[in-house]
């Protein structure tokens, strides 16, 4: 059921900005509450300069049951009701808001910022320009937990490795964990800002860079975008190419993760089979396209490259080995004792938690919240293939290992299904213009979760507005509470376990 107030809108649709409807504030305000505790998710809250001198807020809320999303909106002047005190979902969201725009969401518990950059002045003759505040990352105040033989410990930002930057910082009553604040923001690159104006020449490039580990994921998600907002096709050939490649990117990144956490508790069969097992599906993925993280493949319109029988034969045939390869790495995990001691009861989050924060992707499904786009917002593809979702009922580190085996063996049931049966005809359509006054929502199932992808057009047709929401926007918090009362030594494991983004929650 669509939210009160509010206009319904299926994946990949776009319709005129002029039919979402503008609601009083506190109206607003009830109708987004109301809605999350009925059921529906916040799958993207933002502000955008309106055509008056204030600013816009827009709601884009997912039902997971119906299949269906709902978008209301509302004008603000420099402050507003927090959604936060009776929506923790929203929390983020708002500290976003606040840091990004000059209003105040008034009521919200700690407006920290989130990405650290200075924010944008509001009004039509002030787009795109930032005022003089800026902080540095991490420069804010912390909070604080007092009592005897409590103390802190501070994590990052530059860590051991090659790893990007974060920083953690913990507050313990000996190894007890009894609260982890997680800042980042060390990689902001302003690509929603440097979207606006566009489609150009650069567009993709921001898309293909967003995170480099899920090519496939946000590119596919801003292409089904600039479709609905252009009304071009996809033919079903490439729509069945697409499908393989997203598949292929879940199957290598999952097979990282199964080693990933196998290193992390020491067990180095698992940890060295998958090192190398993920990248022959990587190999694979260069196979459709010649770069093994799927740049170039993923169009407007369709794919850059297409397959011959030969290709698909050969891909099939190295799935079947890779596959062999990973299902005895796999079952060396969960049939080594000292492996399950370690990631039974660790970490452990429950579902309603997994509910109150809106959490996506492997974490949710492993706590038995089935959400997955593939499944409830099914696009391209996936609307004539789905996949059942995989789902877990502990919430801990070993279900969110397991719900990623699972995933790999149903998404290479998927590729060779799509691989015997791939449709004739031409991977790529001749693209129009993007349509004037339209706004559009793409949500795609990334291997790390949902992908929210939001976009409005002007009067001439080009991007005045873009907001891209990673699933990692979404988890973050989720690992932080999954810290509480844990040994501060589970840390490595119970982040190896979400294996969230930095620079896809920085953009």
């Amino acid at each position: 059921m669509p939210a009160s107030n509010s206009i319904p809108l299926h994946n990949g649709q776009a319709v005129d900005v002029e039919q979402i409807p503008v609601l009083k504030v506190n109206a607003f305000r009830n109708s987004v509450i109301d809605a999350v505790k009925s059921g529906m998710r916040i799958a993207s809250l933002f502000a955008a300069p309106s055509n008056h001198d204030h600013l816009r807020l827009f709601a884009v809320l997912a039902d997971d049951n119906a299949g269906s999303l709902s978008v209301l909106s509302s004008d603000v002047a420099d402050k507003y009701p927090a959604l936060t005190p009776d929506c923790t979902q929203a929390h983020l969201f708002e500290r976003e808001i606040a840091e990004q725009w000059p209003v105040v969401p008034e009521g919200h518990p700690w407006l920290k910022p989130v990405r650290f950059h200075s924010p944008y002045l509001a009004g039509p003759d002030a787009r795109g320009r930032k005022s003089e505040a800026h902080a540095a990352p991490s420069v804010m105040d912390f909070f604080k937990v007092t009592g005897e033989q409590v103390h802190e410990v501070a994590v990052g930002p530059v860590h051991a490795g090659i790893i990007e930057p974060g920083h953690f910082r913990f507050q313990c009553h000996g190894e007890r964990v009894l609260n982890l604040e997680i800042s980042l923001g060390y990689q902001y690159r302003g690509i929603e800002r440097a979207l606006l104006g566009g489609p150009d020449k650069r567009t993709l490039h921001y898309m293909q860079t967003i995170a480099g580990d899920t090519t496939i994921g946000h590119t596919t998600a801003y292409c089904q975008l600039a479709e609905s907002l252009s009304g071009d096709t996809v033919s079903p050939r490439a729509q069945s190419l697409r499908g393989i490649a997203m598949e292929l990117e879940r199957v290598a990144n999952h097979t990282g993760d199964l080693g990933a956490l196998a290193g992390d508790v020491g067990y180095l069969p698992t940890s060295s089979f998958c090192g190398r097992i993920r990248g022959d599906f990587l190999n694979m993925t260069a196979l459709m396209c010649g770069s093994r993280f799927g740049r170039g493949q993923v169009l407007p319109g369709g794919v850059g490259f297409d397959m011959t029988s030969e290709d698909s034969d050969l891909l099939a045939e190295r799935l079947a080995r890779s596959l062999k390869d990973l299902t005895v790495a796999a079952d060396l995990l969960w049939n080594t004792p000292s492996v399950l001691a370690r990631f039974e009861d660790t970490g452990t989050l429950q579902a309603q938690v997994c509910r109150e924060l809106g959490m996506v992707g492997v974490p949710a499904r492993a706590c038995g919240v089935e959400t997955d786009c593939r499944f409830n917002f099914p696009a391209g593809i996936y609307r004539f293939a789905q996949i059942h979702v995989s789902t877990g009922n502990t919430g801990d580190v070993f279900a969110r290992a397991y719900v990623r085996w699972l995933e790999v063996q149903r998404s290479i049931a998927f590729i060779r299904d799509q691989l015997e049966a791939l449709p004739d005809g031409r991977v790529r359509t001749q693209t129009k213009p993007l349509s004037p006054h339209k706004f559009g929502v793409s949500l795609v199932e990334g291997w790390r979760g949902e992908i929210c992808h939001v976009a409005m057009t002007g009067p001439d047709g080009s991007l005045c507005h873009y907001k891209i929401v990673d699933p990692s926007f979404h988890n973050w918090t989720g690992l932080a509470m999954a810290m509480r009362d844990q040994q501060i030594s589970d840390f490595p494991l119970c982040n190896k376990s979400f294996n969230l983004s930095y620079c896809g929650h920085d953009l």
